[in-house]
């Protein structure tokens, strides 16, 4: 079965990552994007409306090259630390936006909505594996944005025909093996690809003692004291946003849901750059810095659900080949086309 997409925030990271996979799957797809922080050489041949989500009369425009079959929203703003130092700006663009997108949607009879949620939406965990049952009780604006979506999705789903599927990311990463894609977010704030411009800088000469990495707090209640996360491939979160489109169009959703996706498997800060120094061969170093505000000592998800539901996990599951994608694209496109 082949469909009409609209990929909203499509020229981003994750974005252009899907848009690469509905294209090759032979779908149609639809980006826009308000190019602030993505990338219009990123979309490959996918259509493109230039406008922000903020605006409804942009927002006219994108679903006027419908009709679309469903909506994949990857608009939202996503550094942790950023939210707290400006909560207006993520309430603005991730709230109102999204909701602008909803109701857009509904203006132009468009139902079907796969929304990019995040494991931010609970906080401190209270277990060890996150369940899509444990409490969601944020600790950033980030997270407390997404949430808030999340709750108007179940509400518009009650009061319309919207039917909508939330898939909570855990720590996205790596980039298409075919090294065409990659992170290029300014400014990196995300550890692989901060480890990452690290080696480079060291393979092209860098002292290694000059490190330019921070680990921001080594004080966490973990097994070494720095964070822990679940990593998982962006491909695999790709992957997941095709099932859930197919769920969608297949009728069976009444309403909204929700499903985490991540292996499973844990890694510390110290642990993601020890795994860096083993796949680049590079002496990479760091040093310590304050905890960043709005970080969790450990996220880590249960995708039991979407395995059950979806039929989907994750098939980078080893840290070192998802490492691996990233330092081969950094290695294609040199230091600047690495990071930029």
């Amino acid at each position: 079965m082949t469909y009409s997409c609209l990929v909203v925030g499509g020229a981003g990271y994750i974005g252009s990552h899907m848009c690469r996979v509905l294209l090759a799957a032979g779908h149609r797809v639809c980006v826009f994007d308000n190019l602030s922080r993505g990338h219009r050489d990123a979309i490959g041949g996918a259509g493109f409306v230039e406008g922000d989500v903020r605006s409804m009369p942009d927002l006219a425009r994108a679903f006027a090259a419908g009709p679309f079959d469903v909506v994949m929203d990857f608009a939202a703003l996503a550094y942790v630390g950023e939210s707290v130092l400006q909560p207006a700006l993520y309430y603005d663009n991730n709230l109102r936006g999204s909701l602008n997108l909803i109701n857009a949607m509904l203006a132009s009879d468009t139902r079907h909505l796969v929304f990019s949620s995040t494991c931010a939406t609970y906080g401190d965990p209270t277990a060890g594996l996150l369940t899509e049952a444990h409490p969601q009780r944020p600790v950033n604006p980030y997270g407390r944005t997404k949430l808030m979506v999340e709750a108007a999705l179940r509400d518009y789903g009650a009061a319309h025909v919207l039917r909508s599927i939330s898939l909570r990311y855990f720590n996205a990463a790596g980039c298409d093996p075919s090294r065409e894609l990659g992170e290029r977010h300014d400014p990196e704030t995300h550890l692989i690809p901060l480890a990452i411009r690290e080696a480079l800088r060291i393979a092209g000469g860098g002292d290694p003692a000059a490190t330019e990495l921070s680990i921001l707090g080594a004080d966490y209640a973990t097994p070494d004291g720095t964070c822990v996360r679940d990593y998982v491939h962006v491909n695999d979160l790709c992957a997941a946003h095709l099932a859930a489109a197919r769920r969608l169009l297949s009728g069976v959703v009444a309403g909204a849901e929700a499903y985490n996706l991540g292996t499973g498997i844990g890694h510390s800060v110290r642990q993601v750059i020890d795994t860096c120094r083993r796949v680049t061969g590079m002496d990479i170093r760091y040093r310590v810095a304050p905890r960043r505000a709005g970080d969790c000592a450990s996220l880590v998800a249960s995708a039991e659900r979407a395995r059950e539901v979806l039929d989907w996990q994750a098939g980078f599951t080893q840290l070192d080949d998802i490492i691996r994608t990233a330092w081969d694209r950094a290695l294609a496109v040199g230091h600047e086309g690495a990071v930029r």
